[in-house]
C-alpha cells in the first residue's frame, strides 16, 4: 500500500467524499451573512466546492506561493473560511488561523514569527474594516508578498478572491497527500508568552476524533457549528468532524440566539457544536419539541475549570458532551451522564479508544504531572512547541526532555475513583472568551497610558474574565490603545461606566 494512503490529508478527506457524493450539500452559510460581511449567503455541494477549492488553490500557485508556505488567515465563521483553508492545502501550503479579535500589534507579531508569505482577510466583518487592518499589518511584516480578500470595496494592491473564483486559472501543483506534514499554526499564551504552535493533518485529525468517538456522532450527520474556527479547537470539532463524518456542515457567526434557533429549524441539523455556557443557557423549554432533529450536542469549555460546577444537561432526548479546552495545547471530551445530566467523570488514561485494549490509544492520553496538573500527550499534542526553556548554560543537570505538554490547569486526583477534577487556569494567563494573554500585559499597557490609568481582569462566569479600565479620560485612553494596534478588549475596557451593561 502507498504510505501516503496512510496518511491522509484534511483536503484527501474531502476528496473521498466529493467520490462518493459529489451532488450531496457540503457546506452552508449563515443566514445573517449579509448583515455580517456584506454578502449573500451561500449553499454548495460538494461538486461546487471543489470548484471553488481548485480556483482558490490555482490564484495561491499563481500568486507565486512556494510549497510549504505559510499563508495567514483572518475570515470569519463562514463558507470562506473553510474554502480557503482547503485551498491553501491543495497548494501545498500551511495555513495560520489569527483570531477575528487581533488588530494591528497581534497581526504583525504572527506574521514575523511564522514568516508569513500571504494573508487573506474579508473586506469587513461585524462592522470593522478587516482589509485595512491586513494591509496595514502586511506593511509592517518584511515576508508578505501576497495579500488578498473577499469582498467589495478592497483597498487597491489587494487582489480580490472572488474575482479568482469567477474566473479560475488551471494551475495545479502535484502535491503528494502526506499527514504527516505541518497543515495549520495556530497560536497560544503561557506563562512562558506568545507561542506559535505547528501542526500536522494527522494531529489535526486526530483532535477531532477525540470529539467525534466519545460524542459517538454517527456518519453522515448534518451538523451546524457555532465555534468560531481560528484556532486548534474550533478547526477540529467543525472542519475535521464535518470531513471525518461525511456529512454536511453549516456555520453560524457567534453569536445570536435566535438566528441560531431559526438555522437549526431550518437545516433540519442533528448535531450542534458550540461555546457551552451559551448552549446551556438553550436547554430547557421544550428543547426537544423547538427543535426535533437536534440529537447531538457539543459544547465546548474554553475555561474548563469550570464545567464540574455547570447546570445539568435538562433535555434526555439530546446527547449533550463535554469538550475541554486547554489553549492550543489539545482537548479531550467526556459525554455527560444519561441518568442526570451532569458532567461525566475525567479519568487518566487514554482518550477516544477502548481503554481496556493495550496501545490502542487513538486521539491522546490525558495525566497528572509530578506538579499536580493536567498533561497532555498523544498525536494531537505538539510537544516540540511546548518544551520548557532550557536550563541556564551552567546546569550541570539538564532537565530530561518530556513526552507530554504541560497545560498548566491545577487538577485534584481522586484515587478510590480513579478521577480528575480540574481546579484551577494557569497562573498568570488571562483569558477573555477565546483570547488568551498574561496578566502582566495588563500592567505594561496601562504603565503606557500614563499615570492614574488602571487596567485589570474581573473573573466572569461566562468568559473566564472580563477586562475593566479605568483612566482620567477613558475616551482618550481608548483612542491612545486603538492607535497602538491593540484589540477591541483592550480598547473597550475603557468604556464609560454610564454605558456599561451589567
Amino acid at each position: 500500500m502507498n504510505q501516503a494512503n496512510t496518511s491522509p490529508t484534511l483536503d484527501a478527506l474531502f476528496q473521498r467524499i466529493l467520490a462518493r457524493k459529489p451532488d450531496a450539500i457540503a457546506l452552508v452559510d449563515p443566514i445573517n451573512k449579509q448583515r455580517i460581511t456584506g454578502r449573500a449567503p451561500m449553499r454548495l455541494t460538494y461538486a461546487e466546492a471543489d470548484r471553488v477549492i481548485s480556483a482558490l488553490a490555482a490564484h495561491f500557485i499563481d500568486a507565486g506561493l512556494p510549497p510549504h508556505s505559510v499563508i495567514a488567515v483572518q475570515l470569519p465563521n463562514t463558507i470562506e473560511f473553510v474554502l480557503t483553508v482547503l485551498a491553501a492545502h491543495r497548494a501545498g501550503l500551511v495555513v495560520a488561523v489569527f483570531p477575528l479579535l487581533w488588530r494591528q500589534a497581534e497581526l504583525v507579531a504572527a506574521l514575523n514569527r511564522t514568516s508569513a508569505r500571504a494573508i487573506v482577510t474579508m473586506s469587513k466583518i461585524d462592522g470593522v474594516i478587516h482589509a485595512d487592518l491586513a494591509m496595514h499589518a502586511a506593511a509592517e511584516a518584511f515576508s508578505i508578498r501576497h495579500v488578498c480578500g473577499f469582498g467589495n470595496d478592497l483597498p487597491e494592491g489587494m487582489f480580490s478572491l472572488d474575482q479568482s473564483i469567477a474566473k479560475p486559472s488551471q494551475s495545479t501543483r502535484g502535491v503528494m497527500p502526506d499527514g504527516r506534514k505541518a497543515a495549520i499554526v495556530s497560536f497560544d499564551v503561557t506563562a512562558d508568552g506568545f507561542r506559535a504552535v505547528p501542526r500536522s493533518h494527522l494531529s489535526l485529525i486526530a483532535g477531532g476524533l477525540a470529539i467525534s468517538l466519545e460524542s459517538d456522532l454517527p456518519q453522515g450527520v448534518n451538523m451546524m457549528s457555532a465555534f468560531l474556527p481560528s484556532s486548534f479547537a474550533g478547526l477540529a470539532a467543525s472542519v475535521v468532524t464535518w470531513l471525518l463524518s461525511g456529512g454536511s456542515l453549516a456555520l453560524h457567526h457567534p453569536f445570536d440566539a435566535e438566528v441560531l434557533e431559526q438555522q437549526l429549524a431550518e437545516l433540519a441539523c442533528d448535531t450542534l457544536i458550540a461555546p457551552a455556557q451559551l448552549v446551556l443557557r438553550l436547554d430547557g423549554s421544550d428543547l426537544a419539541g423547538r427543535l426535533p432533529n437536534l440529537r447531538y450536542v457539543l459544547g465546548l469549555w474554553r475555561a474548563p475549570e469550570q464545567v464540574a460546577s455547570s447546570p445539568a444537561w435538562k433535555t434526555r432526548e439530546i446527547e449533550f458532551s463535554d469538550v475541554y479546552l486547554f489553549g492550543e495545547a489539545g482537548l479531550f471530551a467526556v459525554r455527560r451522564t444519561a441518568a442526570d445530566g451532569n458532567p461525566g467523570p475525567v479519568k487518566p488514561g487514554r482518550q477516544g479508544a477502548p481503554r481496556e485494549q493495550p496501545g490502542s490509544s487513538i486521539a491522546g492520553e490525558i495525566l497528572v504531572t509530578p506538579k499536580g496538573t493536567l498533561g497532555l500527550r498523544g498525536p494531537m499534542v505538539v510537544v516540540a512547541a511546548y518544551a520548557p526553556a532550557p536550563p541556564p548554560s551552567d546546569s550541570l543537570m539538564p532537565a530530561p526532555p518530556r513526552d507530554y505538554v504541560d497545560t498548566e490547569y491545577a487538577v485534584r486526583l481522586d484515587r478510590a475513583h480513579d478521577t480528575i477534577s480540574i481546579t484551577a487556569p494557569p497562573a498568570g494567563v488571562m483569558a477573555v472568551g477565546g483570547y488568551r494573554f498574561l496578566a502582566q500585559d495588563l500592567h505594561e499597557w496601562s504603565r503606557r497610558l500614563g499615570q492614574g490609568a488602571l487596567l485589570t481582569a474581573l473573573p466572569d462566569r461566562l468568559s473566564g474574565h472580563r477586562l475593566a479600565g479605568r483612566a482620567m479620560d477613558n475616551a482618550r485612553a481608548r483612542d491612545a490603545l486603538a492607535e497602538l494596534g491593540l484589540n477591541p478588549l483592550m480598547v473597550e475596557a475603557f468604556r464609560d461606566r454610564a454605558n456599561q451593561s451589567g
